[in-house]
């Protein structure tokens, strides 16, 4: 069923407004910052985790517990689809990234620094920075928009793709910084292997040899960020040129885009496998 559940939710998100029906944080960041300023919880901020993230994704599990023997599952069905379109990253990073791209095809590095940190939250210093950093922001908010969700939900479910929805909106959100440390501490460990397998996927559909010699140094070590990693590999495969202004800096967006698509279809083409063997 996952397969499926995965096949849909692309359906969805290309043909139904439901993502952004379903993708209302609002009620659970204000219950956040509620109880982050709690004095019993102020100075305990794995309650805040333990009532916010694990305490719905106990009630998900029962829930499907209670779903999945009844008509073949076919009543857990929603609920899967459900969840999964909830924990895929929120906003439209294509939208998001074209009045920075009008931007920088024209040259205009002012307007570019403005858009971008308007629209992206994304500052810099100078242009080549901007660029880079603009690069940056999309590998990493398409991997934890989409792939590392996709990974954990076929691997165990929804339980795990909400739990890692609900740490993220937790690291996003949260105004108690130690909470926001346990909750990043905790987001990390769910990176690791995902954003592995997605840099090995760049490995397989951009330049294998420049990706090998990231890898080669970063493969087992904790200690490097999901972001920064996912950073290097895909401009590595990718083969990017020097930032540059105008349409030849739009095209290393293009090009990063396009091996983000090779390794969604290198992936979903791996669960088809991977289904049908089991």
């Amino acid at each position: 069923m996952s397969f499926v559940v995965l096949l849909l939710a692309i359906l969805v998100e290309k043909f139904s407004a439901l993502r952004q029906r379903l993708q209302c944080d609002g009620g659970w960041v204000r219950e956040l910052n509620k109880l982050e300023a709690s004095p019993k919880l102020a100075k305990n901020p794995w309650w805040v985790l333990i009532i916010l993230i694990l305490l719905p994704v106990i009630l998900l599990g029962l829930l499907l517990v209670v779903l999945d023997p009844v008509a073949y599952g076919l009543l857990a069905l929603p609920v899967h689809l459900v969840v999964l379109i909830f924990s895929l990253g929120r906003g439209d990073l294509l939208a998001d990234l074209g009045p920075f791209r009008d931007a920088w095809r024209r040259g205009d590095l002012q307007a570019a620094a403005h858009v971008a940190e308007r629209d992206i939250s994304v500052r810099a210093e100078n242009g080549e920075q901007l660029l880079e950093h603009v690069q940056a922001h999309l590998l990493w908010q398409a991997y934890q928009s989409f792939f590392a969700v996709i990974f954990w939900y076929f691997l165990l479910g929804p339980v795990a793709a909400l739990s890692y929805r609900l740490l993220a909106l937790a690291v996003e959100h949260g105004k108690n910084p130690e909470l926001v440390e346990h909750a990043q501490q905790m987001r990390h460990a769910f990176d690791w292997l995902p954003v592995r397998l997605l840099a090995a996927s760049f490995a397989l559909v951009g330049n294998f040899a420049a990706v090998s010699r990231v890898m080669l140094h970063e493969l087992l070590s904790w200690e490097i960020s999901a972001a920064q990693l996912i950073n290097k590999a895909g401009c590595a495969a990718a083969e990017l040129a020097p930032p540059q202004t105008g349409p030849e800096g739009v095209s290393s967006l293009d090009a990063l885009w396009e091996l983000l698509l090779r390794a969604a279809v290198v992936w979903y083409a791996g669960f088809a496998v991977w289904t049908l063997l089991l």
